[in-house]
């Protein structure tokens, strides 16, 4: 199949941009919106090649590539001095990618991150490892021209067997541009099936890489589930929006007396049960396949308390729109959780909406402590695992604060 890519040929365009845009670019942020262009020297489609030159003494800016689909329209690989965008230049940003993670492989794990699009100077492009599995995603058609060389350098890097190609839902509309690709197609190796099984810190987890969340799961947690596992010694734990159980199977391995996952997917939660069994021969596992808001008031009226209680919800702030409406719901799940934790227990409130900062996050979940009129005591902040490192601000989404109440 690799060897079926076919070659696009790309165009070169030159533009400029307002004032504020080229500062911008000249501190390397890797976007340039559409109403930021200037000047343009003709149409582009996905994947030309972008130039932007200086408008005062017409000297090279940046070098990117044209995103006709989005009002990023300018997606920028290359700062201050020219480069050629081939196999060579790609090779030394995936090599430098891999370097950054290799603290990581110390560890018994071998599921992680290798791209993280723009934050490691390939935007719109992320590439996880699951065991002998590299699922890359693509969000931006602007990489089209260049799968044929991409995906073996990926795959040599990684040393994966198979690849599996993911594509975002605004890729995958306009199909006569993917030439024949498609979202969860096997396009390297083989797959038996589509459940992989990976070791994340020693525990055992399942990816399903082709019609999975995501990749297949959600790694970016990885370093919080380890120090839940730290946490979880003789606790009643409560996991609230759970999915696939990854804060629940490291609480269950790590000594949890006993453990509820609670999420509105019945199909979520039955992998949380499998991500159990896959670790555990009796797992003291208890799901409840409801609305959060709804079963953290249930759970409080019949007098359930946990010694650690787990708040991570999906992203509620997509748009700016959605911001306050963001901000009031995470008020209101963490006045639902504090008083279901018992006294001298934990509470772990994550966000990972980007729209909302990290001090407007922690400044909630203080106020929400403050009015629950609990004694508390901030035991830590923590942000993206490793393998998820932050290149420019907007790249930034995850953040989790620990409580002892």
């Amino acid at each position: 199949m690799l060897d079926d890519f076919p070659i696009i040929p790309q165009d070169r365009l030159a533009i400029r941009l307002k004032p504020a845009a080229e500062r911008m670019t000249r501190k390397e942020h890797p976007w340039v919106f559409e109403a930021s262009i200037t000047k343009q020297n003709k149409e582009g489609k996905a994947g030309d090649l972008v130039v932007i030159f200086d408008q005062q003494k017409n000297k090279f800016l940046a070098l990117g590539l044209y995103d006709p689909h989005s009002p990023i329209r300018v997606k920028l690989l290359q700062y201050k001095t020219p480069a050629t965008i081939d196999g060579v230049w790609l090779s030394a940003k995936i090599q430098a990618a891999y370097a950054r993670r290799v603290p990581l492989l110390a560890t018994d794990t071998n599921s992680y991150r290798l791209l993280y699009g723009e934050n490691d100077g390939l935007p719109g492009l992320v590439a996880d490892v699951y065991a002998d599995v590299l699922v890359v995603k693509i969000y931006s058609l602007i990489w089209w021209p260049y799968l044929h060389e991409l995906f073996p350098l990926l795959l040599a890097t990684s040393g994966c067997t198979t690849l599996v190609l993911r594509l975002s839902r605004n890729v995958q509309q306009d199909k006569t541009q993917l030439h024949g690709l498609y979202d969860g197609q096997v396009v390297a190796g083989t797959l038996e099936q589509p459940e992989v099984i990976f070791r994340e810190h020693g525990i055992r987890f399942v990816a399903n890489v082709i019609a999975g969340h995501k990749t297949g799961f959600f790694l970016d947690h990885r370093h919080n589930r380890k120090r839940v596992g730290e946490l979880a010694q003789g606790q009643d734990v409560l996991d609230v929006f759970s999915y696939a159980g990854g804060f629940s199977v490291h609480a269950l391995v790590g000594g949890a007396r006993s453990v509820v996952s609670l999420d509105i997917s019945s199909q979520a939660l039955d992998m949380a049960r499998k991500n159990a069994r896959l670790n555990l021969a009796e797992p003291a596992l208890n799901t409840l396949a409801q609305d959060a808001f709804v079963g953290l008031e249930e759970l409080y009226q019949q007098g359930e308390r946990f010694g650690l209680v787990i708040v991570d919800p999906p992203s509620f702030a997509k748009q700016a729109s959605e911001r306050e409406g963001a901000l009031r719901s995470y008020t209101r799940l963490a006045r639902l959780a504090i008083p279901l934790v018992a006294p001298g227990g934990v509470l772990l409130l994550a966000s990972c909406s980007s729209r909302i900062s990290a001090d407007e996050f922690f400044q909630q979940a203080h106020d929400a402590l403050v009015a629950s009129g609990r004694p508390f005591q901030e035991l830590e902040r923590t942000f993206h695992d490793v393998d998820h490192p932050i290149g420019f601000p907007e790249g930034a989404y995850l953040k989790s604060i620990y409580f002892r109440l």
